[in-house]
This record gives structure tokens, C-alpha cells and sequence, in this order.
């Protein structure tokens, strides 16, 4: 997320022209942990400075890869934009928008979900440090 004009905004991207909105995502290398990989991301993708402020959630599923059923597990952190440019690659398309648009614009119930969390885990993040909240 990151402050803008004094209000939230999330960010959604598409990986397809005709994709649906969704929440950036990162495949961890090995060796690597989930908070750097997605350090990793808004670096090299959207020359981004974040700070990973507190883990929002986690899903678990399975992927069919060449017709043999993978495992997959999904950590989704709450990260604040600290500085850094205004486009970002390795995306069709990316918008930051804020909490409301972007429950509305994604599509999968666990990404809304998520998001719902991840309002919960801010307002408690922002009391514990003391932060002022919008």
C-alpha cells in the first residue's frame, strides 16, 4: 500500500491484456524466504522501496503442472511504498486504487479476503506503533 494524498491505496495488477485484477505475486527461489522474495519484487518490477510491515494472511492450494498436482502455498504480506518510481514491469497492466475499488476489482473470494485481513492486521499494526490512522 502506500499513502497518497492523504489516502490509502493498494496496489492490483494484470499479468494478461484480458486478466483479471489481482494481487502482485512472486514465486520464492530457492533458499530465498517469502518477505525477501517480495522485497525482490517491488525492486525489480516496480523499482519500488517498501517495508514488509506484518504478514496479512496465508492460503494453501494445490497447481496442475504438466498434469501432475502441485502443492502451493501463498503468504501475502501488508507492505508500505517507501519511494520509488511510478511504473512498474513484468505486468500487463497495474492500478493503485483504494481498499473498497480494490475488494471490488479482484475476482478470486481468498484475494477479497485477504484484503479484508489485511485492513484488520493495519488497524492493529497502527496501534501498537502508534500511527495515525485514516
Amino acid at each position: 500500500m502506500r499513502e497518497n494524498r492523504g489516502k490509502r491505496q493498494f496496489l492490483l495488477v494484470k499479468n494478461k491484456e484480458d486478466g483479471d485484477w489481482e494481487i502482485p505475486k512472486v514465486t520464492v527461489r530457492k533458499g530465498e524466504s517469502s518477505v525477501r522474495s517480495v522485497i525482490r519484487l517491488t525492486g525489480e518490477q516496480g523499482g519500488i522501496t517498501a517495508r514488509v510491515l506484518e504478514e496479512a494472511g496465508r492460503t494453501a492450494g494445490t497447481v496442475v503442472i504438466n498434469g501432475k498436482s502441485i502443492p502451493q502455498k501463498s503468504y501475502y504480506y501488508l507492505m508500505l511504498q517507501r519511494g520509488g518510481s511510478s511504473e512498474l514491469i513484468g505486468f500487463n497492466e497495474f492500478k493503485w486504487v483504494e481498499y473498497g475499488d480494490a475488494v471490488r476489482k479482484v475476482v478470486l473470494k481468498k484475494e477479497k479476503d485477504i484484503f479484508k485481513s489485511a485492513r484488520e492486521v493495519l488497524k492493529l499494526w497502527e496501534k501498537t506503533h502508534k500511527i495515525k490512522q485514516y
